[in-house]
């Protein structure tokens, strides 16, 4: 099968095609995404009429920031960094333009389906799956599957309060929550109020050696144990893989698995703690392999 697949971000668009699930090529082309979600679709639109004008393909497998009714394929919330994008009916679009199964999900969930099937997590039929940047993401899977809770919204791990004192209701959603001290954000923000020249997570891990950086770096990775502690109470899982491009830093992975059996339960002790393997193809591969399932359903296999 030879699937078109998109993964629209806030800052990118990435695509390619995948055939019998090997990823031939991947691009890259601006989101403008403050020019809105009319601007994406059209974009989108371009992008795939371009390309079947050259190959011939058989499903359309599209990966994407804000919330998403994969049941529909439309976006259920997106926030303001894609204004007029709340409610766009992709799948419905897309199919009457290219007369074609197109498949679309949120993009964590397919990251996490893309390490399900691909990557770090194809020995778990179960699992969690975050990923840590600007804020943070979350996925869950049961039996191979995303759990997509009753309203298409579960994983909203970033939302978990992990500081009750910081939380006033009535206020920012996000006040004393996960996100707000354990996302990439939070750590780049935290170093740079001690040296501005460390303005992102590749120049803070080079002066992982000098001792004042080495600590805020560490009261972070606590602040990412305090999240992982209540989620593998809550959950159970056999495995939790982390992702985002903060995570490839092995001193993370390192210290997160050296201190979580301290703060977790006997019982829960077997649960493995492993990073992402595929990398920002995470996203693509998912949307291949949810659009091959579309496609083999729509065919009545």
């Amino acid at each position: 099968m030879k699937n078109l697949v998109f993964d629209i971000g806030g800052t990118a668009i990435k695509y390619g095609i995948c055939e019998n699930d090997k990823l031939l090529q991947v691009n890259e082309i601006p989101t403008h995404a403050s020019m809105g979600g009319r601007h994406v679709m059209d974009t989108l639109a371009g992008l795939i009429r371009s390309i079947m004008e050259k190959t011939k393909c058989d499903a359309i497998g599209i990966s994407t920031a804000g919330q998403v009714d994969a049941s529909k394929g439309s976006i259920i919330y997106a926030n303001s960094n894609l204004p007029d994008y709340t409610g766009t009916r992709i799948r419905q679009e897309l199919e009457n333009t290219f007369r074609l199964p197109v498949m679309v999900e949120n993009d964590v969930n397919s990251a996490a389906i893309g390490e399900a099937i691909y990557g770090a997590g194809q020995e778990y039929p179960d699992f969690l799956c975050l990923t840590y940047g600007t804020g943070i993401g979350g996925a869950i899977i049961h039996d191979k599957q995303i759990y997509h809770g009753s309203s298409f919204s579960a994983g909203e791990f970033g939302a978990i309060v992990t500081h009750g004192t910081a939380k006033a209701f009535g206020s920012d959603f996000f006040d004393g929550c996960y996100e707000r001290y354990a996302s990439t954000t939070a750590l780049v923000n935290s170093v740079s109020a001690h040296d501005p020249s460390l303005d992102n997570g590749k120049k803070i891990f080079e002066r992982i050696d000098d001792e004042e950086i080495r600590a805020i770096v560490d009261c972070w990775i606590n602040e990412i144990l305090f999240g992982l502690t209540s989620l593998i109470h809550i959950f159970n899982p056999s495995c939790v893989i982390l992702g985002g491009g903060i995570m490839v830093q092995p001193y993370i992975i390192e210290q997160i698995n050296s201190k979580i059996g301290q703060s977790i339960m006997p019982s829960f002790a077997h649960v493995k703690i492993k990073t992402a393997a595929l990398g920002n193809t995470a996203g693509l591969l998912g949307a291949n392999h949810l659009a091959s399932q579309y496609k083999n359903k729509s065919d009545g296999k």
